[in-house]
């Protein structure tokens, strides 16, 4: 019976050394975080976020926030996703190896149109490099406008 109780607790180690382990990174250093809803998750992913990326990360969500209060949050796709409800998704980001890409879904609706076109219709995207310049009035304008307009309802938020 004492092997039975010491097995157990070998495998009770080895889940608490696995649960505590880092995210790992996929291609272009996103980290892959699990399906879940909610600001935790969130957190999760940008702490996971490698490098100067993390910086960005949260100075994204912080912006996000700051300009629609009563935002949802999610990570999808290992993908922090951002909605309302009853919108649905209006934004998202996902590191590549030099930049972040923010996808704004209906990003053709937005004025001006955010640069960087998308095989998706309706979709535009801002890639954000290391040197980390954001404009951040043109995004903050970008980020109100997007959670006024119907968002994208993949999995509704």
């Amino acid at each position: 019976m004492a092997s039975k109780t010491s097995r157990k607790t070998k495998v009770s180690r080895r889940g608490a050394k696995r649960g505590a382990a880092k995210p790992k990174l996929l291609s272009g250093g996103n980290p892959q975080i699990a399906k879940a809803d909610g600001d935790a998750a969130v957190k999760a992913y940008i702490a996971a976020m490698p490098g100067w990326k993390r910086d960005v990360g949260r100075r994204l969500d912080a912006l996000i926030v700051r300009n629609v209060p009563d935002v949802r949050k999610a990570v999808r796709w290992n993908s922090p996703f951002y909605g309302t409800e009853g919108h649905g998704w209006f934004l998202s980001f996902h590191c590549i190896t030099r930049y972040i890409k923010v996808s704004f879904f209906r990003g053709t609706s937005l004025s001006p149109v955010p640069p960087v076109e998308s095989r998706n219709p309706g979709t535009r995207y801002l890639h954000i490099h290391e040197d980390g310049r954001i404009d951040e009035e043109l995004l903050a304008s970008w980020i109100r406008q997007a959670s006024e307009l119907p968002g994208w309802d993949g999995f509704s938020c």
